[in-house]
């Protein structure tokens, strides 16, 4: 599987190609602004993408879905309780002053626990980790994890937005991402650590929001 990891946006955030190398099928992460330099990697490698997944709603990791899914028909997906929060009168002021272009709405709600999509010879587990949002989801795919602002490395994400609570964010990661293979990969959301990439290993054990020390 190939992967591209690109930090764009006014907030620099992390958005993802994934990609089969085989079928040319391939997923978009949080598409975030100057959509021509994504647009220009998938065209670069030929790809065709049938997701644009958001990890939240949260414009800064939205803002470039109505580009990138007029540009190649992909369709948008993100959890149920984030779309509610979408509409969300208090949510909705507090988004709009950040400036950021709104998402037009999900073409695919993930609703509940675990969902899976397949793109060309890989599945994606889909895995529901509110906290940071209702509806923060991570996606899990040949133990790479993509954690959004759930989990970054060394740290997690903030709850001071509409709709964070840190008991459930702290249960989320315990319940859904430390009970995965210490060697599963995680690709954060933002590079807020030491470095742009961890493991589940390692966030264990230095990680305080995982169960390393303070």
């Amino acid at each position: 599987m190939l992967i591209r990891q690109l930090e764009l946006g006014a907030d620099k955030v992390f958005c993802y190609v994934l990609a089969c190398e085989e079928t040319k099928e391939a997923v978009v992460i949080d598409p975030c602004g100057e959509e021509e330099k994504l647009l220009a990697v998938i065209d670069a490698l030929q790809l065709n993408p049938l997701f644009i997944i958001n990890t939240h709603c949260h414009p800064d990791h939205t803002c470039g879905n109505k580009v990138i899914k007029e540009a190649t028909g992909a369709s948008i997906v993100r959890h149920a309780d984030d779309e509610l929060l979408l509409h969300d009168s208090g949510a909705k002021d507090y988004f709009s002053r950040q400036g950021f272009a709104p998402s037009p709405p999900a073409d695919i709600l993930v609703k509940g626990g675990d969902h899976q999509l397949r793109f060309g010879k890989h599945t994606l587990n889909i895995i529901h980790t509110p906290g940071h949002s209702p509806g923060s989801i991570c996606i899990y795919v040949d133990k790479n994890l993509f954690t959004g602002d759930s989990l970054f490395v060394g740290a997690a994400g903030r709850v001071d937005v509409p709709g964070g609570d840190f008991t459930t964010l702290i249960d989320s990661l315990a319940a859904k991402i430390a009970v995965l293979p210490d060697d599963t990969k995680i690709w954060p959301g933002h590079d807020y650590g030491d470095s742009k990439t961890s493991s589940v290993g390692r966030e264990k054990k230095e990680n305080p929001y995982l169960g390393g020390e303070w």
